[in-house]
């Protein structure tokens, strides 16, 4: 019996090592692979003799486990749509072919690295056919409230290279200096004209007419000024109307006072603007606040627009697309300005090793992995999403060579035993003779 079970030892001995040799096969010929996550190979003993009997080999045990947890290196890519994770959490994909059955049912995978390039419809796709999944932005570029625990909301990330985009005005700066001359006595009283081109909501390029009126006094100087908006697409309709008044203290000589309005919306003190209405809808116009120097002025004896800002854009071509390190999706417009269009989730799970590993470098939650979150890239546990990266194959090839020349000793010694056991099994055939 005793024998007889070393015979069983040698051979589970020789089946563990071939387990071992499996895992460490895998892992060098992976050496390669972007993404891959390296197996390793632990053995057990098992006891089958109890004290005080007669001792009986149980052997060995071999399991596998893949270290999900454990990240390569980070290497550089030209590709602003190379992806991968610096740090803790996973990038949600699907495949292509689930994606093009089951639309935005498509089972979520997770991964760690991607190549991604546009397909004909403009999805992110690699070249395994991989499809990032994102939560798609507002018009406006905001991201809307999604379920974190969940991949509801989540759908292919699409980049149209050929989408037109314009963005209405609907914020006007005035920095601008009115001559304090002008509201001195014996004046010409003439206006002071500005025109500011904006943009309604379908891309139209329009103008909004401004005109400063010093009121002239008798004597002395009256620092006040009507300031009249009239806006081009109502025909040159006056949509505000407002006195302006400016210190002429010591302290704050030459900023605003008080503002009144006559018609449009009211002077708001917090933010120093007026709300007024443009052929498209609600516009704010910041004039600065009340002893501020960051709006209208009344300084010297020059009409000076010094800094005329506004927000919207007149139509433009998307040329470029590019994932920022919070997983915000951004595109580029030849008119120069950015939008967001997408935004990547990182996925986390309590035991990234109890997922259960896929082809292509993707692994799936499961009972042993807990459950999933959604969260923002850099939040919480996760780390942050490179861009022009791809994440190197976790396998150290002179630590596997290493394992596998152990492996061999190993395999070759259990090896040996199988053929002592076999000869003395023959001596004991022999003793009849």
């Amino acid at each position: 019996m005793t024998i007889s079970s070393s015979l069983n030892a040698g051979v589970a001995g020789l089946n563990s090592n071939a387990t071992r040799l499996a895992a460490i096969s895998d892992n060098i010929a992976n050496s390669s692979t972007f993404g891959y996550k390296r197996v390793e190979a632990d053995f057990q003993s098992l006891v089958i003799s109890q004290n005080g009997g007669t001792y009986s080999a149980g052997g060995v045990r071999a399991s596998t486990q893949r270290l999900i947890d454990q990240r390569g290196s980070l290497v550089a890519t030209d590709n602003a749509t190379d992806l991968a994770v610096n740090g803790r959490g996973m990038l949600p994909v699907a495949l292509l072919s689930d994606v093009a059955i089951n639309g935005v049912d498509a089972q979520m995978l997770l991964t760690t690295t991607g190549s991604f390039r546009t397909d004909q419809e403009g999805r992110l796709v690699t070249e395994s056919g991989l499809v990032l999944m994102g939560w798609p932005a507002n018009p406006d570029g905001s991201i809307p409230e999604f379920p974190r625990d969940t991949d509801d909301g989540l759908e292919p990330v699409r980049i149209n290279v050929n989408e037109l985009n314009g963005e209405p005005t609907t914020r006007v700066n005035l920095g601008v200096n009115l001559p304090a001359t002008d509201t001195a006595a014996g004046s010409a009283g003439d206006p002071q004209t500005l025109s500011i081109e904006y943009f309604d909501n379908l891309g139209k390029s329009e103008n909004l007419s401004i005109a400063f009126t010093p009121t002239v006094p008798a004597t002395g100087s009256s620092n006040e000024w009507t300031m009249v908006i009239t806006d081009g697409a109502q025909a040159g309709a006056v949509i505000g109307e407002y006195t302006l008044t400016f210190d002429d203290s010591r302290a704050s000589g030459g900023t605003l006072l008080s503002v009144a309005d006559t018609t449009g919306g009211a002077y708001d003190p917090v933010n120093g603007s007026v709300i007024v209405d443009v052929g498209g809808g609600p516009m704010e116009i910041d004039i600065g606040r009340v002893g501020a120097t960051d709006g209208l002025t009344q300084l010297s004896d020059s009409f000076a627009p010094l800094s005329i800002g506004k927000d919207g854009s007149p139509v433009g071509n998307m040329v470029s697309a590019e994932v920022d390190e919070n997983g915000f999706v951004h595109a580029s417009f030849d008119t120069g300005i950015t939008r967001i269009i997408f935004q990547v989730p990182l996925v986390d799970v309590p035991n990234p090793n109890g997922m259960v590993a896929l082809a292509q470098q993707t692994y799936m939650p499961s009972p042993e992995s807990g459950s999933f979150f959604l969260w923002n890239a850099g939040d919480g546990p996760t780390g942050e999403v490179a861009s022009f990266a791809r994440e190197e194959s976790a396998t150290d090839v002179a630590g596997e060579l290493t394992d596998m020349i152990q492996t061999q000793r190993a395999y070759s010694s259990n090896a040996k035993v199988i053929q002592t056991v076999d000869e003395m099994l023959q001596e004991t055939t022999n003793i009849k003779r």
